[in-house]
């Protein structure tokens, strides 16, 4: 009885040991698969087929355009209203268009686009690719000798990738007008004000910082929705699976890439 007891507390004891365990091992065991996909992305490129590329960059780039001016005037509206406060409060009208501008290009248009776009592109991506792979197609490419990756997958992988970074541009350009629009409405604040300050205190430094991050956060929207969607088993429900899987990991991951950009590019691109 004694034996079992002890016994029993210590399955207890080894148990949340054991989840942490197999838990690490399916992160290594991802990150190793991306890694892949990576791998075999870079040694596509010189067998790239321009045309898929472009195809995929309409199919994930173009038809995301009018998501991203929305996304783009929201923002905008967004860091008005929370400026008003700091200008009100401290009548900095002089440091308005900075403020706005620095936050957009910086922060809030690269991260707010790329959690959209892991949305729209990323669970996109993973889920045809997924049906691809349950149906059976890519086997079928192999079968007739011809590489699946370098055909389907790599182009996704640098299309999505480009698209991400192009609708971030757009996206941030709209959150500019934006904001300069809604700051003349709600605070009074000149267009000339405005881009008075954006010009005197932004440098081209932010610029690179923000396609950096629009870079880093399409690739890696591409990465882990290709990496998913690759791994796709089992019917239809997987494909949902995928999906939603895609979305997720990808916000986690956007999230830790994003303050590790930032703490780089606040020291290296300042």
């Amino acid at each position: 009885m004694g034996q079992d007891l002890a016994a029993s507390a210590r399955g207890a004891l080894l148990q949340p040991i054991t989840r942490l365990g197999g838990r690490a091992i399916r992160l290594l065991q991802s990150i190793g698969s991306m890694g892949l996909v990576l791998g075999r992305t870079v040694r596509a490129l010189p067998r790239l087929d321009p045309r898929e590329v472009l195809r995929s960059l309409v199919h994930f780039g173009f038809d995301a355009m009018a998501l991203a001016c929305v996304l783009g005037v929201f923002v905008g509206f967004i860091l008005v209203l929370f400026s008003n406060i700091i200008v009100t409060r401290f009548g900095l009208k002089s440091l308005f268009g900075w403020a706005s501008g620095y936050a957009v290009l910086r922060e809030m248009g690269p991260f707010m686009t790329a959690l959209v776009m892991a949305g729209r592109i990323g669970a996109r991506n993973a889920a045809e690719l997924g049906a691809m792979r349950i149906g059976g197609q890519l086997e079928g490419l192999r079968g007739v000798g011809v590489d699946p990756f370098a055909l389907l997958v790599a182009p996704r992988v640098v299309a999505s990738a480009l698209a991400v970074t192009g609708l971030g541009l757009v996206a941030s350009l709209v959150a500019i007008l934006a904001s300069i629009a809604f700051g003349w409405a709600v605070s009074d604040i000149a267009p000339a004000t405005y881009l008075t300050s954006f010009e005197a205190r932004l440098y081209v430094a932010d610029l690179n910082a923000a396609l950096v991050k629009l870079f880093c956060f399409g690739a890696t929207i591409s990465l882990v929705s290709t990496q998913v969607g690759l791994q796709a088993r089992g019917g239809a429900q997987a494909i949902g699976q995928v999906a939603a899987k895609a979305v997720v990991v990808s916000a986690a991951a956007l999230t830790a890439l994003d303050w590790l950009i930032t703490f780089v590019t606040s020291r290296v691109l300042a």
